[in-house]
């Protein structure tokens, strides 16, 4: 039960998910299908020093600003030498961020002033850092916009597929996997558009062989070639493929402008060499940048860990998915408990996690639990677990529900990443651009109190930040201790030689459970204390709930539903 790793450096970031483009947006007409014009777009400017001096008081440490890059777009900006997309191929009149159509520049939609587009960026750079922040971007790596071509390139650069041989599928030269002889066929016969031609079609971004991907399919993007033939499975990393190249300079060009991290979109569809390649490269040069992978292949943690060099990993697949059935009442603690001893658990330090990101549905929304304040155990929780980071979305702290279809966004429980909106919850924070929460009800008001204090009691806990994990279910479960139910409850210890903490956490909507969790004493020793003596334990978080107890005998509590206990142990 015991998991005593070595204790690592400080890796419990906290990073603050900023959709770029909606952030700042103060319109709230909500046109479905609506343009720029309609319905308004947040710019860099408007993350202005108000609201970074509040995402500071918040108790973050990063923001992840998402959707930087210049990426596809219904938007017509060729007054300003950019190249218009066809609508054919562009999810939603904004577009996907994901859909990259300029590596080396930054979405004109985001600029007041369009020619100035990347120094309004540098200025945000600029701003955060002076705030004390760091910052992250994303860099999309496994493929780009159907109409890539960078007119924003420093000179040298070779475009992606500009050297490419089409006639042939693979080429260890080529960016691209081609189809030849097929043209391609775009599934979006709604878009007015039949000008897009594309022959020999490219192999879609999913991987999908077919030059007649599906509306569901990631058909607005074509998939970048690493040397590994995806229509045999070869590989052919040696001499250095094209496209290692061409990333490797795009990653250090971004390095260059002041960047403190990569998260890497869809990592593990890019072979674990060209990591181990390119990020000892780049930290060759900028040793304190961080990368963190998106990946959902749990066999690959270790790999992209340890040969691929990353920092953090999304945990995904294992203890967000764990604590979500847990949140919709369908879950049970001991998949917690099977998170850290089968999958995770001897590199918790390198899981980034979360309870929102701009993938996955709105705790608020009626697809999750229709309820903010559900994410109570659950974020405390994935907070405090172990000592990797935290990532909290905006909106999530206030409630934001992502309610209705957006446009190319259907209602299905996610903010849109594909259209032009603004989030009428996430006014009362914005309130006019003075991001102060002048317009909240008071119960969102109090929900991002939560958010906040949970926040401050990991910027502040050496347990938390440092400490080692017990794992407390085995000496609680089947009766051991009267009144525990091991599947709704979660029990385990965080310490280090100067804090010890006891954390306890009712994932029951309904449930008050009486009872007294019991303490190992072995668990004793490991913290350095003597199991027979008489201890306070004292709630630092949200109560103040003072408990004396004798070590052995086991720690009285009464958790209402959806409650936690973060108590401190003390002489």
């Amino acid at each position: 039960m015991y998991t005593a790793s070595t204790v690592p450096v400080m890796d419990k970031l906290i990073i603050y998910q900023i959709f770029t483009r909606l952030f700042g947006n103060q319109n709230i007409t909500n046109k479905p299908h609506g343009s720029r014009d309609e319905n308004g777009v947040g710019k860099f400017n408007d993350i202005n020093d108000a609201a970074l001096q509040s995402i500071r008081q918040f108790g973050a440490t990063h923001i992840w600003f998402t959707g930087i890059v210049e990426h596809a777009t219904q938007t017509d900006y060729s007054a300003n030498g950019i190249r218009p997309d066809d609508p054919s191929v562009v999810k939603g009149k904004a577009g996907s961020p994901y859909a990259v159509k300029d590596y080396y520049d930054v979405d004109p939609d985001l600029a007041v002033n369009v020619p100035n587009r990347m120094g309004e960026f540098e200025a945000l750079l600029q701003r955060t850092h002076a705030h004390g922040l760091s910052v992250i971007i994303d860099f999309v790596p496994n493929h780009v916009a159907r109409q890539y071509q960078s007119d924003a390139k420093p000179s040298g650069v070779v475009d992606l597929g500009q050297k490419d041989d089409v006639t042939v599928e693979f080429s260890p030269n080529n960016n691209f996997y081609y189809l030849p002889g097929q043209p391609f066929v775009s599934p979006d016969h709604g878009s007015g558009s039949r000008t897009y031609q594309e022959i020999p079609a490219k192999v879609t971004g999913s991987g999908s062989i077919t030059a007649t991907p599906d509306i569901s399919d990631w058909y607005e993007t074509v998939k970048l070639n690493y040397g590994v033939n995806i229509f045999d499975g070869s590989r052919h990393v040696n001499p250095i493929p094209a496209t290692w190249h061409q990333m490797l300079d795009i990653l250090l060009f971004w390095a260059g402008k002041g960047v403190d991290g990569f998260r890497c979109d869809m990592a593990h569809y890019v072979p674990v060499e060209f990591w181990h390649w390119a990020i000892r490269r780049v930290k060759q040069r900028y040793p304190s940048l961080i990368f963190i992978a998106e990946i959902y292949e749990p066999g690959l943690y270790r790999s992209f860990i340890f040969e691929g060099g990353f920092d953090y990993l999304y945990d995904k697949v294992g203890l967000y998915d764990s604590v979500r059935r847990l949140m919709e009442g369908h879950g049970s603690c001991y998949e917690l408990t099977r998170v850290w001893q089968q999958e995770s658990g001897d590199f918790s330090q390198h899981m980034l996690r979360f309870l929102e990101t701009h993938d996955e549905q709105r705790i608020a929304s009626r697809f999750f639990t229709n309820d903010p304040w559900a994410a109570v155990p659950g974020m405390t929780l994935t907070a405090t677990m172990h000592t990797g980071p935290l990532l909290i979305y905006f909106g999530q702290e206030v409630g934001v529900r992502a309610e209705g279809a957006e446009g190319f966004s259907g209602d299905d429980g996610r903010t849109t990443i594909f259209d032009y909106w603004g989030l009428p919850r996430w006014q009362g924070w914005l309130n006019g651009g003075n991001y102060d929460g002048g317009k909240l009800s008071d119960d969102q008001r109090n929900l991002r109190s939560f958010y906040q204090q949970l926040n401050h009691l990991v910027r502040g806990s050496d347990a938390i930040q440092n400490g080692y994990f017990y794992d407390l279910q085995y000496v609680n479960d089947n009766g051991q201790s009267p009144g525990y139910d091991a599947h709704q409850m979660y029990s385990y210890l965080r310490y280090t030689d100067r804090q010890r903490l006891l954390i306890v956490c009712n994932f029951s909507n309904q449930y008050t459970y009486d009872t007294s969790v019991r303490i190992p004493e072995n668990a004793f020793n490991a913290m350095g204390l003597d199991a027979t003596r008489t201890y306070h334990f004292t709630d630092i978080f949200l109560t103040n709930e003072a408990i004396e107890a004798i070590g052995l005998v086991g720690v009285p509590l009464v958790l209402p539903p959806r409650s936690v206990r973060v108590l401190e142990i003390k002489p």
